[in-house]
């Protein structure tokens, strides 16, 4: 007889996943290579049905023995060994389902579904085999995909909550930096690397994610702007800094032929110092007024220097004049004739201002010879003083005077039993006694 279940030309094997079903395998991609399932061997079909010499086809389950279908191409062998192909076919696509699980390649959730499909089709299925064992197998994988589907959906919540945690700590970064950051290079730098980084996290909630966007825009926008007033205002600083260089330029210029050589020195000073505290022009145009201002300055130096120097050769024949002047006075001798002494330095002192300036090298030396010529003819003139003045004699017998009152007082004291009173008068005594002897000294000594 033939049975309804038996094959039909083109139609699918029982066993096949039906249209629009997911196929073994599909999903993301796992190493299929290292969990591919191993190629079982073909079952022996003899052992789980048989088939009638009429054709009939029949496989044995707990509950008895259920036609599955008729064979007619073949005798009942053929038949037989047909229907057990089918089922390995069968098992091979459980077996696939058991390696997508263990992988963890895959949708759990497209793998249950293909697994109860399979499942619900062995009461119907037109093949012969193991069908007890396959349907435990079949059970496994899909309690198997639940529990791998609850973890995929934990560990998915998980991945949302590190990647949410990260783009808010993106965000953060980004709004210091738009608030406060004035390292400009550096800020913009950084704010684009957080953008490329914000592009590779993956599953945040669609709003939570969308908040955390405008937050890291608005925070570059703000920056921008912060930097873009930033570079207005040095533009503002930069133009008003080559005006006043201009000015300066100028101010420079006009005092380049000038020959008032200290005041004229001390005002290119002044410019230079001017020119430092005006701030940076723009570059091309910061460098060429620099070049007018330093031209302008090694023009006036340059006139200078070459007076300079051709008034050092002048100072270094007043040098020589000087050094002949004081070899010619060499023999002033206070000792021997004071008066002619002191009027020899008076006639050294004109000769000396008549002569001039000298280099400035040689100037301490010289004033240094001078000063001690003039040193002695005064030092002589305040010893002679000093030996005829009767006002040191009168100072020193005064001392004398106030030394006998202070000992009188003294010796009242101590009279009268006021004992400090005493100290104190003979302490002033013994003041006034040092200073007499000190001008008595004097007075000898000339």
């Amino acid at each position: 007889m033939t049975d309804s279940s038996a094959p039909k030309p083109g139609a699918p094997k029982p066993g096949t996943p039906r249209p629009g079903a997911p196929k073994p395998g599909a999903g993301r991609p796992g190493p299929a290579v290292a969990h591919a399932p191993s190629v079982a061997p073909p079952s022996d079909p003899s052992l789980f049905g048989r088939v009638d010499e009429d054709g009939t086809a029949w496989v044995k389950t707990p509950d008895g023995e259920r036609q599955i279908g008729s064979w007619q191409a073949g005798d009942a062998a053929e038949g037989l060994a047909h229907f057990g192909r089918r089922y390995d076919d069968m098992a091979t696509e459980v077996a696939l389902l058991e390696a997508r699980l263990s992988s963890g390649a895959g949708d759990a959730k497209k793998t249950r579904a293909a697994a109860v499909a399979l499942s619900e089709s062995l009461p119907t299925a037109a093949v012969i085999g193991d069908l007890t064992t396959l349907a435990t197998r079949l059970d496994a994988v899909i309690a198997g995909s639940e529990k791998a589907a609850v973890a995929a959906k934990a560990e998915r919540e998980h991945e949302r909550e590190e990647h949410t945690h990260r783009k808010e700590e993106l965000a953060v970064e980004a709004e210091q930096i738009g608030a406060e950051s004035t390292q400009w290079k550096v800020a913009g730098d950084r704010l684009r690397e957080i953008l490329d980084e914000w592009k590779t996290i993956r599953g945040v909630d669609r709003k939570v994610d969308d908040a955390l966007w405008k937050r890291y825009s608005k925070a570059r926008e703000a920056f921008n702007r912060r930097r873009g007033a930033h570079f207005a205002e040095l533009d503002r600083d930069r133009a008003s800094a080559k005006s006043h260089k201009e000015e300066l330029v100028e101010r420079a210029e006009a005092l380049s032929d000038s020959t008032d050589w200290g005041p004229t020195a001390s005002a290119f000073r002044d410019l230079l110092a001017e020119w430092k505290a005006a701030g940076r022009a723009p570059r091309d145009a910061d460098d060429a007024l620099w070049k007018r201002f330093k031209g302008a300055q090694d023009v006036f130096f340059a006139a200078r220097n070459a007076a300079a120097s051709e008034r050092d050769a002048e100072f270094e024949e007043n040098a020589v004049a000087k050094e002949a002047l004081l070899r010619e006075t060499g023999k002033i001798d206070p000792a021997q004739d004071l008066e002619a002494a002191r009027t020899a330095l008076r006639n050294l002192q004109e000769k000396w201002d008549e002569i001039g300036k000298v280099p400035r090298e040689r100037m301490h030396d010289l004033e240094g010879k001078l000063r001690a010529i003039e040193k002695t003819v005064h030092d002589a003139v305040d010893s002679q003083w000093r030996r005829t003045d009767p006002e040191a004699m009168a100072r020193a017998a005064q001392f004398r005077e106030r030394v006998a009152q202070f000992e009188e007082q003294a010796a009242k004291a101590t009279a009268a039993g006021k004992t400090k009173d005493a100290e104190k008068a003979l302490a002033q005594a013994q003041q006034w006694r040092e200073w007499a002897d000190a001008a008595e000294g004097a007075v000898n000594e000339r």
